[in-house]
């Protein structure tokens, strides 16, 4: 099997390539198009001449989306992160590819992606029970947006298809968060059992679930009364592993005073536990763990919480909306964004502002009746006090004195 390039404008070539047609007896050429030095172009020719030796090339004319959509999650493998790549892989195979996957993706139109959205809201549930929501939709839409982005650094296709596709809208729900009597029930509900750490690390600290998980005594600074959240626990289908934060910085998180005593208390009663299976409890050891000190996974997590609020009939919301609430609480009191946001492990204030807009109305009448104190206070004092009645001038008068200065 050979190949060749041939230039066709500066900087873009043609590869072609002679194969054998096992039907017909003869050899016929494949030509490829490529983009790039001369260099590449004869590694790239190289590199079709070995695949189709192994019987893996595709023509392009003959590839379709459901095809270029593995070879995509193929190589979106170590591009981002395990949970990332096992949710991209779930929208390409369950939801793109069962409404676009058959068509060729050189014929791939804007209005075959729009048909697909709208086939989606109204019957895209894979029970038949109903459409998907617009959320899901567009989560969609961002996935097949990325991989065709993909497909024409590719050279597969000219232009992306996508890009010429609008979104389903999308409503912002209104968070569901705990005000300050509702978050005390949950507490003095929750003392008795084991989830009574996780809830008071959530609406008091404003943990997410799977910093909760990562976060070891070794991070706990009883005596500062301070915590250092510097991992986090990620679970897929293949198990869980710790990485790093979501704003991939550690941040320093101070406990209130209530939770210094709790976690007191709880890393004593861990202790006892383990040292009766043989265990000696370590700062490498889990404040959150299982009752032989092993990792706690994110949805074991989530499951007893959900669990908890159902067997004692309190108001469902979910563990993640404790965090919500922590925030809500912060701004709220009349905490600076910048802060809450810090203590939020947000990577720009803007995330936290915009994400707790339903605090600000509260927040902006009682600055304006702070501003309304300050100036009314002003007019009292000039009024009563004589030296800033004299220095009080008419604007008339000023007037046609700048008015002589001038003539």
């Amino acid at each position: 099997m050979k190949g060749h390039i041939r230039e066709r404008s500066p900087g873009h070539w043609a590869i072609i390539i002679d194969v054998r047609d096992t039907e017909a007896g003869k050899r016929r050429q494949r030509w490829y198009s490529f983009k790039g030095t001369k260099r590449q172009a004869q590694v790239e020719c190289a590199g079709l001449i070995s695949e189709i030796q192994k019987g893996t090339a595709i023509e392009p004319s003959r590839l379709t989306v459901s095809d270029f959509l593995e070879r995509w999650i193929e190589h979106m493998h170590g591009q981002v992160s395990p949970r990332s790549h096992e949710r991209y892989a779930e929208i390409a195979r369950k939801n793109l590819a069962p409404l676009l996957g058959a068509l060729t993706l050189t014929k791939l139109q804007p209005a075959h992606i729009s048909q697909a959205y709208a086939k989606a809201l109204t019957s895209g549930r894979r029970d038949g029970s109903g459409g998907l929501s617009a959320r899901t939709v567009t989560h969609m839409h961002r996935v097949l947006r990325e991989a065709l982005q993909q497909a024409v650094r590719w050279q597969l296709l000219a232009r992306n298809p996508a890009d010429a596709v609008k979104p389903p809208k999308v409503e912002r729900k209104q968070l569901n968060v705990l005000d300050t009597d509702a978050t005390a029930v949950l507490i003095e509900a929750a003392r008795p059992y084991r989830i009574f750490i996780p809830i008071m690390l959530g609406v008091l600290c404003g943990l997410r679930r799977g910093e909760i998980a990562a976060l070891r005594w070794k991070s706990v600074d009883l005596e500062r009364g301070q915590l250092r959240v510097v991992a986090s626990i990620e679970q897929t289908k293949a198990g869980c592993r710790e990485k790093e934060t979501k704003s991939g910085r550690d941040r320093v998180v101070a406990l209130p005073a209530m939770l210094v005593a709790e976690l007191r208390r709880h890393r004593a009663e861990q202790a006892e536990e383990l040292l009766q299976l043989g265990i000696r409890l370590s700062d490498d050891s889990y404040v959150v763990a299982q009752a032989d000190g092993s990792l706690l996974q994110p949805n074991s997590l989530t499951h007893a919480f959900a669990d908890f609020l159902e067997a004692h009939g309190l108001h469902r919301v979910r563990l993640h909306d404790l965090r919500h609430s922590h925030a809500t609480h912060l701004l709220a009191a009349g905490i600076h964004p910048k802060i809450a946001s810090e203590r939020l492990g947000h990577r720009k204030v803007g995330i936290t502002l915009d994400l707790y807009s339903h605090v600000l109305p509260g927040m902006q009448a009682e600055v304006a009746a702070a501003v309304d104190s300050a100036v009314q206070a002003a007019l009292q004092k000039r009024a009563t006090d004589p030296k800033c009645l004299q220095s009080v001038c008419n604007p008339i008068d000023l007037f046609s004195q700048e008015n002589k200065k001038a003539k």
